[in-house]
């Protein structure tokens, strides 16, 4: 990999819930984490049960630094940190993100409260790598190494979270889940967000037909999602955090007419990579 090389690989993109079989083979049953290189280094957004994978693939690969950003500390989306085998080694290092609890609480808060009796055996201690963690409030610019930008917006979700923008090479990524929009108002946020980006990864879990009967459940459609990389100027739309209801042949339905919507919306399938 060469400093410029910006790289995404999808390792969950499924909502709510895990749901493996057979029905959702092909597109993946895990839930949401996203790996984003930039160059040398490793970015990973959410930790859903696809962390296990990531983490696997990385255990025999050296020393592990990299930047985890959380979208929110919804089960779905951190299920996967204990079963991370990079954080129980003490050669590790990760600097963990997180936009949407302050002032009331911390990431770091957060992640302890999951890990601790009567909700896990193990608590956060049981990890050797070395974590550290920043609460920012959702708005902020960061930049965790330099030539990496991460520009962040507040999203509409029970709770709150965070959705995110990576500048780097001179392209740009979004990731942009979980959020519920408003039925005929366009968010001005997440237009300012992905305003001209590359690739905008969305929470894409209902349909517009489906919406109504899942209103203040704090998600949005890949319709909306091909309204707002329309209207913003968008090169492609990743649809992502499929209802765990949606099976393959739903989720082959939900491509064919995507694509005839927008001609450069893509359905996320575990193991898929793209580089803008």
């Amino acid at each position: 990999m060469t400093q410029s090389d910006f790289v995404v690989r999808f390792w969950g993109v499924r909502g709510s819930i895990a749901c493996p079989g057979e029905a959702t083979a092909r597109y993946g049953g895990n839930t949401a984490c996203v790996e984003m290189r930039c160059g040398d280094r490793l970015l990973i957004f959410d930790a859903g049960t696809g962390l296990r994978l990531l983490g696997n693939a990385l255990d025999d690969g050296g020393v592990v630094e990299a930047d985890h950003f959380f979208s929110h500390t919804h089960f779905d989306h951190i299920i996967g940190l204990p079963f991370f085998c990079p954080a129980y080694k003490p050669e590790n290092r990760f600097e963990v993100w997180a936009g949407h609890l302050n002032p009331d609480c911390t990431i770091e808060q957060a992640l302890r409260l999951a890990m601790q009796a009567p909700l896990f055996p193990v608590p956060l201690d049981v990890f050797k790598a070395e974590m550290i963690f920043h609460d920012f409030s959702a708005g902020a610019m960061l930049e965790p190494r330099p030539g990496i930008r991460v520009r962040t917006a507040p999203l509409n979700h029970p709770d709150g979270a965070t959705g995110y923008r990576v500048e780097y090479g001179g392209k740009s990524v979004c990731y942009v889940t979980d959020t519920e929009h408003v039925r005929g108002v366009a968010d001005q946020n997440i237009l300012a967000l992905i305003a001209d980006a590359d690739i905008v990864i969305y929470d894409s879990t209902y349909t517009d037909e489906e919406f109504e009967t899942y209103l203040n459940w704090g998600h949005s459609t890949w319709q909306e999602g091909v309204r707002l990389c329309r209207a913003a100027g968008v090169g492609t739309l990743v649809i992502f955090h499929h209802d765990p209801d949606h099976d393959d042949a739903t989720m082959d339905r939900i491509a064919d007419e995507a694509a005839r919507a927008f001609p450069g919306a893509i359905v996320a399938r575990e193991g898929m990579v793209l580089s803008p």
